[in-house]
């Protein structure tokens, strides 16, 4: 039996491709697996799941499920679609179809991790600098929510 692979839209290629830290580049991450994988989280945060349109087939091609495994991201795909289906019987490894569906979870999730990203990183000289703004933004926002004293409601 074939190892199912993870797939990246065309339009989103080019984006995973500058994500990456390759000869002559400074992306941030240092597989297309990390890429793919923090677009997933992203888009599982705003629950953005979106559907493909067009895969990518040429760089980069889709990613063998064996990649995701070795890095230990297996998990994150697991709880992603446990959190989309509410239902345990999502990670059996046991059936096929239950895997195919899991793992479309989790690329329409990085794909609308990729959309979100496309539209912060627009216009971005270092994609790392932005992205640490990004995830201090976030880290921010859930720290400001606990127990602020809001003065708008004596306005």
């Amino acid at each position: 039996m074939a190892v199912p692979r993870i797939r990246i839209a065309k339009d989103k290629a080019e984006l995973v491709r500058n994500l990456v830290d390759a000869k002559g580049t400074t992306g941030p991450f240092q597989t297309y697996a990390d890429v793919i994988t923090f677009a997933a989280t992203l888009g599982a945060r705003y629950q953005k799941r979106v559907p493909f349109k067009e895969i990518s087939t040429s760089e980069p091609a889709p990613i063998s499920l064996e990649v995701f495994i070795s890095r230990s991201y297996d998990w994150v795909i697991k709880l992603l679609a446990i959190a989309q289906t509410q239902d345990l019987k999502i990670i059996s490894t046991r059936d096929p179809k239950i895997e195919a569906q899991r793992i479309l979870i989790f690329e329409e999730y990085a794909n609308g991790g990729l959309e979100k990203l496309r539209d912060e990183l627009r216009g971005a000289v270092d994609y790392t600098e932005r992205l640490l703004l990004i995830l201090s933004s976030e880290r921010f926002n859930e720290e400001s929510t606990e127990e602020e004293f809001d003065l708008s409601k004596f306005l």
